[in-house]
Order: structure tokens, then C-alpha cells, then sequence
């Protein structure tokens, strides 16, 4: 008998192992006749095998959280850990108005902004979105006038659900009956019946840590078609309910991420008084105080393959970093991207200290109030004795300038290539390579996907730089610390002396100074540390120095050093004053070191295109070949 091939899932393998069992066996003959009924026979036992191979291989893969693939089962294996995947987000803004009531017969004492739609946006990428509230707004009336300030609207529709309680029925489930709902929005209240006036709220909950039987609480777990079911307590963890008992949850039910960068507004919601009457007039513009964002899509499976398992290995508690960047995603949906390191590893060191910085979705840096929030939120995490603290994101960006040489024999339009070209690197730079803590940027890789765009691409020279934009406190005496995370390179001159202008800068102007100015630096003999000088162009490329040792660099750690400066203004304000820092790396392989969060800056990608005249043919001998440096241009200055 022949050995049996138990790795054959493929139909055609496993038809060619029954017949190989069959052939040996002399009992059958006309197995190998494709028209014989026993040929049709083993069709069928193949393609049995077939699908109960590719049945079991599934049923195998389901069962463990890193090889499933279906978002269910995916959720459902998480939830045995106790996780719970980030709901799709909803776009917020901020908006103020004023009401005047001066026009009501009878003079309000207060005002209130009802729950639901209360503005739509003008159109905005080819769409209006409705933006509302999920509870009611009550502010007082002061001299005929309300104001409602910096009143916070999310994007969608807002949704009211009823449950009534029957406890004769077995298994009662609260199913939302919409998907893309946002889970913080979620409001319940619980009445007693339909005459009860005063239903009571119930609180949402991720963990049963410090809930007891009188709890007013319930938690969600997310089901299929990326619906949302209530739980509510059994009367040991959590408030049971009632028969009779009623059950309204309103949400909201997003478009997510699409609503971010929403700037104009019109109010069409719905305002009464205090005497329950309905005010139309007097109503204000909306002013807007933040354009919308922080939408996001629903949690990805790979997202949830990821910080699951990390969630679960952290217990709930905040010990080492790790665990840090697992909870913090958890307090803060918003976060793309977190790192966490203990005040241990900085110099001088800060014991008893955690420094997290975050990436959120979508915008560039998080506000003080929402750090604050964080860092409230991560007390119940935290152990004695370890304080958390969030920094500011730190950003460090790749700037590119490629020559690239093509055979114009080959190439119809260079602008057209050139577009590919840049739309390559522009994909490179959204890849999972980069953007995120700890990345490391490969020259050699960015050398091959633009040699790799076409087959007429015959060479590039390509030059790269890091840059830092320091955030200037304007008006402010403050110093500053840039810090790059990779050494700096330095330049000699002809006689193999240390040269300036290995650190340069954009425009900016200082108090007490007039004109712009810029920095530079001057390098020590030995060429690991440096001082910082202020200069002031005096022509192209010469300049005049106007203050000397006003910071130091050290070129090892490419790290700079300000001393206390009042800049006034900066060349460079949208969409903050900021001050550009370049500096070529030693090593064309990038890291983001730390705390550095590093990003190819797709505006300052620089393509030229050389026609190749030796591999063209029309200049052989290369006499009026196009040279291009590989090094950075002698400029002193952005």
C-alpha cells in the first residue's frame, strides 16, 4: 500500500492519493478512466476530503486569537481576556452662541439646548454632516442674554432605543439595533415603569473592580455586524433589574474619521425656556472654537490582535512601561500610536517617574487638558510610589532630494515619471516602517522603490536630512531642548578643519535684535560637542554674527541645547510659529529613538529628473554627462 500524503488538501492532490491507493489494488481497473462511474466516485471522496480539509484547517486557525480572521471570532476570543475593541469614533467640535431673549414675551430664566441634531455643517468635501448633542444643555439667562460656550457636538445621529424588562422571558438580550455607533455616547436610563418621571442613569463600566450589588452600571460587548449588546447586574455585580423595569439607551450612530476637519456651522437645533416654551429668535451665528476632530474608524482586527493579549498580560495595573502603552489606548481611544519609558533612563535620571507621549489620530499634538484627563485616568492603574506624566509628541521628520538619471529612449514624459516617483516615496512614507515610536527609516530600501518605479530609471542620487520644528513660546523668555537621537554629521574644509553650518535653521527674530536671524553652530576641536551662535545674513551665502554661545550641541547624541531666548516672531507660522532645525545624519538609516515619532514630510519631497546620457547612447564618452553631489548643498541657512 502506498504512503498516504495527509498533507494533500488541494482537490487534485487528494484525487491522485486515492488513486494511488486504488492502484494498488488489482481489484479495480478503471479507476484512471475519466468516463468510468468509478472515477465520478472519487471525485466525490476529493471533494469531500476537500472540504473537511479546509473545514478542520479553518476551525484550527479560528480558535487562536493570532490566526483568526473573521472580526467575530476575533472579538469573541479577546472578550475571554477581557477586552473590549474601540468602538467607531465620532468627530467632535466645539461651538459658542448667544441668545437673545429680548423678544420672548415673557423674560426666561434659563435656556436649554435640547439633546439631538443642534447643527449641519456647509458642505465639506462634497458632503453636509449633522452634528448633536447626546443630553440636554441648560445655561442661565444674565441681561436678556444666554450663552452657550464652547458647547461640544459630535458628528451622526443621534438614536433612541427602548427596552421593556420581562423577566418570564428566558435570555433577554439589549441588542442596539445600529452599527457604527459610537459606545461613548451610550446613555441609559432605567425607570420603574411608565409613570416614573425620574428614570435613573446608569453608568458605563469596562471592569467589575469596586462594583457591588447596589451598582448602577452595565457594560457592552460588541457582536456581529459590529452591533453592540447591553449587560446589565445580576444583583452580586451590579443593580439587577426589574420586571416592568424600562430601559432607554440613546447614541449616536457616526460616519467616523470622514467629519474630522469640519470648520462652519449653522445652528439647527432646538432651544425653550424654562417656562417650556420654544425660542427661535435671537439665536446667534455659531462662533466655532475647534473644528472637528478625534473620528475615527472602528478598531482593526490587527489593531485588537495586538493590544489584547498585552491588555490582558497587564491585569489592569500599570507597572512597567509596557503595560503603559497597552492601558493608555484604553483611557484615550484617540491614540495612534503610544511610548511609554521610566524617568530611570533619562540623564539625570527622575526616579519614580513614567514619561508617556502619544500620537493621537488624525491631528498632530493632544491639548493640556486632555493630558491632564490622561493622567487622572491612569491613577487607577498606577501602583504607590510611580507617577505618570505626558509630553509632547516629538516629532522627527526625513526630508528627501533625489537626482534621478533615466534613459530618455525608454521614458516618454520625465514629469509623468517624476509624479510616479513621488507618489511612490509618499506611499513608502505612509508604510508601517514609519510612523510610530521606535522606527527605524532604510536608506537602502528608499534607493530601491525609486530605482524600482521603472525600467528606465537607470540610477539615483538620493540626499536625505532630519528635521525638528521647535515650537517657539513667542514673548517668552524660555530655553530649549532638540533633541534628533542620532549623531550628526560634520564637514571639513579642504585643509581637514571642523566646519560651521552643520546645524541649520529657518528665519526668526529675537527681542532686542533686528531683522531676521538664523541658527548655526561652530564645533569643538575634538568634534563631539559644539556651541550655538545667532547670525544674520549679510549677502547669498555670508553672514554676520550677531550673538555668540547661546546653546550647545552635542553631535554624538544629536542633541541641542538653547539658552533662554525671547523669540518674538518666527519666518514659518502656519499652523504655529515653529522654527525649522536641520542636520544630516551620520548614518542614512534613520531611528526614532524613544520618544521620537518619525515621519517622512511629504512636502519635502525634492525630485529632479537628469536624462542618462551614457546609457542612452547619444554621449558615449560622457564628456557632457550631468554630475550630481552626493552631498548636501553649502547653504548656510533653510
Amino acid at each position: 500500500m502506498p504512503q498516504i500524503n495527509f498533507s494533500s488538501l488541494d482537490f487534485d492532490q487528494i484525487k491522485i492519493t486515492i488513486k494511488n491507493y486504488l492502484r494498488a489494488n488489482s481489484n479495480f481497473t478503471d479507476f484512471d478512466f475519466e468516463g468510468s462511474n468509478l472515477s465520478t466516485l472519487i471525485d466525490i471522496l476529493a471533494y469531500n476530503g476537500y472540504l473537511t480539509s479546509f473545514n478542520a484547517n479553518m476551525i484550527a486557525n479560528e480558535v487562536f486569537i493570532d490566526s483568526a480572521t473573521l472580526r467575530e471570532n476575533i472579538v469573541s476570543l479577546a472578550r475571554n481576556i477581557g477586552y473590549i475593541p474601540r468602538s467607531i469614533r465620532s468627530s467632535r467640535a466645539s461651538v459658542s452662541f448667544l441668545v437673545d431673549t429680548t423678544p420672548q414675551s415673557i423674560l426666561p430664566l434659563t435656556l436649554t439646548l435640547k439633546k439631538g441634531t443642534c447643527a449641519v455643517s456647509n458642505i465639506f468635501g462634497g458632503e453636509s454632516y449633522s452634528f448633536c448633542i447626546p443630553e440636554d444643555i441648560t445655561v442661565p439667562v444674565t441681561n436678556n442674554i444666554a450663552s452657550f460656550d464652547g458647547i461640544v457636538m459630535y458628528e451622526g445621529s443621534l438614536i433612541t432605543q427602548t427596552f421593556n424588562i420581562n423577566t418570564s422571558q428566558y435570555n433577554q438580550r439589549f441588542i442596539l439595533n445600529n452599527s457604527n455607533v459610537d459606545t461613548s455616547t451610550i446613555r441609559v436610563l432605567v425607570s420603574t415603569g411608565i409613570s416614573d418621571q425620574n428614570p435613573i442613569n446608569y453608568s458605563l463600566i469596562d471592569n467589575i473592580s469596586n462594583v457591588d450589588k447596589d451598582s448602577k452600571v452595565f457594560l457592552i460587548q460588541e457582536i456581529e455586524d459590529q452591533r453592540y449588546e447591553l449587560l446589565f447586574g445580576d444583583g452580586i455585580f451590579g443593580k439587577k433589574l426589574e420586571n416592568g423595569n424600562i430601559v432607554t439607551v440613546s447614541y449616536i450612530v457616526t460616519s467616523g474619521k470622514s467629519a474630522n476637519g469640519v470648520s462652519q456651522f449653522s445652528f439647527s437645533g432646538k432651544i425653550v425656556d424654562n417656562n417650556g416654551v420654544t425660542v427661535s429668535l435671537g439665536i446667534s451665528n455659531l462662533s466655532t472654537v475647534s473644528a472637528s476632530e478625534g473620528g475615527d474608524d472602528i478598531e482593526s482586527a490587527s489593531s485588537i490582535r495586538n493590544y489584547a493579549p498585552r491588555l490582558f498580560a497587564s491585569q489592569n495595573r500599570a507597572v512597567t512601561s509596557s503595560d503603559y502603552e497597552v492601558i493608555v489606548p484604553q483611557v484615550f481611544p484617540e491614540a495612534e500610536a503610544v511610548t511609554a519609558f521610566g524617568g530611570e533612563d533619562l540623564d539625570p535620571p527622575q526616579y519614580g517617574k513614567v514619561f508617556i507621549s502619544i500620537k493621537p489620530r488624525n491631528y498632530n499634538y493632544i491639548s493640556d487638558i486632555t493630558k491632564r484627563k490622561i493622567v487622572n485616568d491612569l491613577k487607577k492603574y498606577s501602583v504607590a510610589g510611580i507617577s505618570a506624566e505626558v509630553i509632547d509628541i516629538k516629532y522627527l521628520f526625513i526630508e528627501i532630494n533625489s537626482s534621478v538619471y533615466y534613459n530618455p529612449n525608454t521614458i516618454k514624459s520625465p514629469n509623468d515619471l517624476k509624479t510616479k516617483i513621488i507618489s511612490t516615496i509618499n506611499s513608502l512614507s505612509r508604510s508601517s516602517d514609519l510612523n510610530r515610536f521606535g522606527s527605524k527609516f532604510r536608506y537602502s530600501k528608499l534607493l530601491k522603490v525609486i530605482d524600482d518605479v521603472d525600467n528606465g530609471i537607470t540610477s539615483n542620487i538620493t540626499i536625505i536630512k532630519m528635521r525638528r520644528d521647535l515650537r517657539a513660546s513667542l514673548n517668552t523668555f524660555a530655553d530649549y531642548e532638540i533633541c534628533f537621537g542620532n549623531q550628526f554629521h560634520l564637514k571639513y574644509d579642504k585643509t581637514g578643519s571642523l566646519t560651521p553650518f552643520n546645524i541649520k535653521s529657518s528665519g526668526f527674530r529675537i527681542s532686542g535684535i533686528s531683522g531676521t536671524v538664523y541658527l548655526s553652530d561652530f564645533p569643538s576641536t575634538s568634534g563631539d560637542k559644539g556651541t550655538i551662535f545667532i547670525f544674520r545674513k549679510t549677502s547669498n551665502n555670508d553672514y554676520q554674527i550677531i550673538r555668540n554661545n547661546v546653546g550647545t550641541v552635542d553631535y554624538q547624541k544629536g542633541e541641542i541645547i538653547l539658552n533662554v531666548l525671547n523669540i518674538v516672531d518666527t519666518d514659518i507660522k502656519s499652523p504655529e510659529n515653529i522654527i525649522q532645525i536641520e542636520a544630516i545624519p551620520e548614518s542614512n538609516d534613520v531611528i526614532g529613538l524613544q520618544d521620537l515619532f518619525l515621519q517622512i514630510d511629504q512636502n519635502y519631497i525634492n525630485v529632479q529628473m537628469i536624462p542618462d546620457t551614457i546609457s542612452s547612447g547619444s554621449d558615449t564618452s560622457g564628456y557632457s554627462y550631468i554630475k550630481t553631489s552626493s552631498f548636501s548643498n553649502g547653504s548656510i541657512s533653510r
